[in-house]
């Protein structure tokens, strides 16, 4: 089970890893380039490019975090409890680290007790 979820792991780890730096690419080339009459213009585009390389990098750790549980053996479990994170939620979202119980307290900002 853990080979198919980190061969996915790996391909989103490389994809995710080149938009993020075609991303920040094109945010500090906006930047470098813009011209006084397209100042704002390109003030935006390098902002929203920026956020989402952000948001990628973000993305980009969880992923790895992930493939260290694997390493570790504890992938596929629960941050909280260790019991198992629904195989469905695994196949959606592969770096996963609460079962659909946690990361609904979670999202409800709900402190959960960790282990």
């Amino acid at each position: 089970m853990n080979v198919h979820y980190r061969e996915r792991l790996l391909a989103l780890e490389r994809e995710i890893a080149g938009r993020t730096e075609r991303e920040s690419a094109l945010g500090r080339s906006q930047t470098a380039t813009r011209d006084s009459g397209g100042d704002s213009m390109a003030e935006q585009n390098a902002s929203e490019a920026f956020s989402e390389a952000e948001a990628d990098s973000a993305t980009l750790q969880q992923v790895r975090d992930a493939l260290k549980r694997i390493q570790d053996g504890t992938y596929g479990r629960c941050l909280v409890d260790g019991g198992p994170i629904e195989p469905k939620r695994l196949d959606a979202v592969p770096w996963a680290q609460y079962c659909l119980k946690h990361q609904a307290s979670e999202e409800a900002g709900l402190k959960t007790p960790t282990l």
